[in-house]
């Protein structure tokens, strides 16, 4: 009689990181800022993203059940990479194996808690565990191509009466690693999580890794910006939507200017003042680069919202000591315009379905294609 081979948790592995903190400033992984790693639809995503440019390349498959995982649901590796970055800084130390409260994670990405938003949270966690990268980004030596998904395992602790408890989730190693290296990661506004279109939310992040707060900003073609999204919209819709965002000016921190050269369709990106700080400064308070707000329907900023720690199932206590066992890519505009226009940017220096939405905004609209 053959015997069947159980194979352990990751979890049992690894030592949890209790994630007890309130607060933290967020954080976002310079490598997910500017490349097509999720879809910006709302509505559910199968067809790959494939993304070649000189030797990087970015590969992001779904599957039907669940679909690709969204620029909404990688709030959660944002909030994740926010609270391992500030234990971090604290000389904690942190893992890859996360404990938490779902109303920790909500709350400070602008979330309501109701039953609705965690129905939607294990919807999105749900589509990051399902969701499959190949990417040669940071390889080894003698590795050329890494793949994994966003969460490697999650769980959830409920009581009798079905509330939910607490949570836990595993990040993939080549995540983390971007995370503990100081020189990849930025922090970013909080007024980002207030941003409702996909290609707003992504635009941002380009924004901030681009532009960051070079007086002369940076120059991209609309082009470049389209493939560099790996959106499903046609190239004209893509940069009719481009125009509405640019007379909207939504993002924080930024302003958008459509500029065009010959028969080329061009966007500048010109930083403005930001409540933004380096990682390894003092953050003294929250702002919203003139933004009043974070979030929307009520709920309460999400950047001055004192987070009441509600952990019951694991000793409220963090973990004392340090575990610490990017980008040659500019990315910027093709032609004359990436010599002329972006030549003199300096580089910034390191700081730190339609069934199930992609825990968006209570009062989104589901999105078209995008």
């Amino acid at each position: 009689m053959s015997r069947r081979l159980i194979v352990p948790s990751e979890r049992s592995k690894l030592d949890p990181f209790v994630v007890v903190t309130g607060d933290a400033s967020p954080r976002d992984q310079r490598d997910l800022m500017e490349r097509p790693f999720f879809s910006l639809a709302k509505a559910k995503r199968t067809r790959p993203i494939l993304y070649q440019t000189g030797d990087v390349s970015v590969e992001v498959y779904a599957v039907p059940e669940h679909g690709m995982a969204t620029i909404w649901d990688a709030d959660v590796l944002i909030w994740a990479a926010s609270q391992i970055v500030e234990a971090e800084n604290l000389g904690l130390k942190t893992s890859r194996f996360l404990r938490f409260t779902p109303y920790q994670l909500l709350i400070a990405v602008g979330r309501q808690t109701g039953a609705r938003d965690y129905k939607l949270l294990k919807g999105a966690l749900a589509r990051l565990q399902a969701t499959v990268i190949r990417t040669s980004i940071r390889h080894g030596e003698n590795w050329r191509r890494h793949q994994f998904s966003w969460i490697n395992e999650w769980e959830e602790c409920a009581r009798g009466d079905g509330r939910i408890e607490g949570m836990e989730f595993v990040l993939p190693d080549w995540f983390y690693r971007g995370v503990i290296d100081r020189s990849l990661v930025l922090t970013i506004d909080p007024a980002y999580f207030s941003l409702t279109g996909g290609i707003e939310r992504w635009l941002y992040r380009v924004a901030r890794k681009h532009a960051g707060r070079q007086p002369r900003g940076w120059l991209f073609e609309v082009a470049h910006l389209h493939e560099k999204s790996g959106s499903l919209a046609k190239l004209a819709d893509f940069a009719f939507d481009l125009r509405r965002i640019a007379a909207r000016q939504p993002l924080p921190g930024y302003r958008l200017n459509i500029e065009r050269r010959d028969r080329r369709e061009l966007l500048r990106i010109l930083p403005r003042k930001s409540s933004t700080a380096p990682v390894d400064g003092a953050v003294n308070q929250l702002g919203t680069s003139g933004v009043r707000a974070i979030g929307t329907s009520g709920v309460p900023v999400s950047g001055f919202r004192e987070c009441k720690p509600q952990l019951t199932l694991w000793q409220d206590a963090t973990i004392p000591g340090r575990n610490l066992e990017s980008n040659l890519e500019s990315n910027c505009c093709s032609g004359p315009v990436r010599v002329a226009d972006n030549a003199a940017a300096s580089v910034e220096p390191p700081t730190e379905h339609p069934s199930e939405q992609s825990l968006p905004h209570p009062d989104h609209k589901t999105g078209g294609r995008r």
